[in-house]
């Protein structure tokens, strides 16, 4: 019996079906399988979008069978045994089965085709992602390893051995915390103890692919549980060592708290902004190289700009595009920056603030927001309104003058007429100096831009016209 939530899966004025009569004309089978079955079982039914078949027809079949039908074909996955296809604004994957395994010292796993459903669906990652649904000529389920029943138990595992599933894919290591992090299901002990001892092969998977499931990691529902997971199987040693070190041996004598279940908390309490979350993983990440004790007890000076360093090293190692680079450790940079102005904000302040958080403005309060985890309401309270008061000083600020475009009212071109000089070192002072002033003291005329220039230009020794 097929289940009521797998039917809009089967509908004739869909996509899977016609296309699966396709194949069956031309005499192969093709089953939907992995995400979309699973998620349609889940109810998720916003989650999947896209949809993955598997065939025993290989590459080239395949393409002749989807020829004519499929507004475009994409091979650039073929030496996988994927084609890609575009129908109807709809991503599809159709594969050939396989039984792919990777080379010890490869980062590229070898395709080797199988001629059957079950092998397929044995090489899969997890039980609830090797759900086949036959579609023609009757929708039949096919579910060979008990993924069903791991389904409805919320439970994360391995078709075979897991030590043969993480050998076939070490990243399938790192997804299984994803799935964690996005299901919010349970991994099975002998899976996480697999990954406990295998942790070391993740080194032959590409920094990319790693950096894909961490993307995926970080914007689960349930982020804490799979960050969890990440740390306490190691597996985070292999790939994100600033997130181990957090965990700081405990002064007997200067107790304080424990970092890293701070910023595992932080992450969770961050809306699921991909650019957002990793700044909250990373903001600590400079406090291991700053750590130190006191009369007061420990502290951590400077650790934002170590922080922003490590962080930008990190994600270079991750491959992670450059303005993401800079948007993440800018954030780092900037957290500790409200935390500076406890007695208030003055219009300086703040047109400071807004001008070096530029368009991480947003991103920055809702930071500073979710890094207070103490559980001293008093504190808590004291945080929240330094925010509340910032944002109301913005939004005042916003209505008086271009806070979000603060500039001088003359331009460089301006100052280099103005003075007789050419571009160079002079003409970039000169703009500091204006710039300065219009953070100090808000919006000025260009009149009074001119008087401030000579005024400098004379202290300098600087030929400058007369006034007027």
């Amino acid at each position: 019996m097929i289940p009521a939530r797998l039917e809009p899966l089967l509908r004739d004025d869909g996509l899977a079906v016609p296309l699966a009569r396709r194949f069956a004309a031309g005499g192969h089978g093709l089953f939907l399988v992995g995400g979309s079955v699973r998620d349609a079982l889940l109810g998720r039914t916003g989650a999947a979008g896209d949809l993955d078949f598997a065939t025993a027809a290989r590459p080239a079949e395949v393409r002749r069978l989807v020829s004519g039908w499929a507004d475009e074909v994409y091979t650039v996955g073929e030496a996988f045994g994927t084609v890609g296809v575009l129908k109807d604004g709809v991503k599809l994957e159709i594969t050939t089965f396989r039984a792919e395994v990777y080379r010890n010292d490869s980062r590229k796993p070898v395709v080797q085709y199988s001629e059957d459903l079950e092998t397929d669906l044995s090489r899969r990652d997890f039980t609830v992602n090797a759900l086949a649904l036959r579609l023609v000529p009757a929708p039949e389920m096919i579910d060979p390893y008990g993924g069903l029943v791991d389904l409805g138990a919320g439970l994360l595992r391995t078709p075979l051995d897991p030590g043969i599933a993480f050998e076939d894919d070490p990243l399938r290591m790192l997804r299984l915390f994803r799935f964690v992090s996005v299901l919010g299901f349970r991994a099975a002990e002998e899976a996480v103890g697999a990954v406990r001892a295998m942790r070391e092969r993740l080194a032959i998977v590409s920094a990319e692919r790693i950096r894909d499931e961490l993307d995926k990691l970080i914007v689960g529902e349930h982020v804490e549980a799979g960050l969890w997971g990440v740390v306490e199987s190691g597996l985070a040693g292999e790939f994100l060592p600033e997130l181990t070190a957090l965990r700081l041996q405990q002064d007997p004598i200067h107790q304080h708290k424990d970092v890293l279940a701070h910023t595992i908390a932080v992450v969770g309490r961050c809306r699921p902004d991909r650019i957002l979350r990793l700044a909250a993983l990373f903001h600590d990440v400079g406090k291991p190289d700053t750590r130190s004790f006191g009369p007061e007890g420990v502290a951590f000076h400077h650790h934002e700009v170590v922080g922003a360093r490590l962080t930008r090293h990190r994600m270079r190692e991750l491959r992670y595009p450059k303005e993401e680079i800079e948007a993440v450790a800018g954030l780092v940079y900037l957290h500790l920056r409200p935390h500076t102005l406890k007695m208030g904000w003055t219009d300086r302040a703040v047109r400071r603030y807004v001008r070096d958080a530029g368009p991480l403005l947003e991103r920055l309060n809702l930071l500073v927001r979710a890094d207070v985890t103490t559980r001293d309401p008093k504190k808590a309270r004291a945080v929240e309104r330094r925010i509340d008061e910032l944002e109301e000083r913005i939004a005042v600020l916003r209505e008086q003058e271009e806070l979000d475009s603060i500039r001088p009212p003359i331009d460089g071109h301006a100052v280099m007429a103005f003075l007789g000089i050419k571009p160079g070192p002079l003409v970039g002072e000169a703009m500091d100096l204006l710039l300065e002033r219009r953070l100090d003291e808000g919006p000025y005329s260009e009149e009074e831009a001119y008087r401030v220039l000579r005024e400098w230009a004379e202290g300098r020794g600087l030929p400058v016209p007369g006034p007027g």
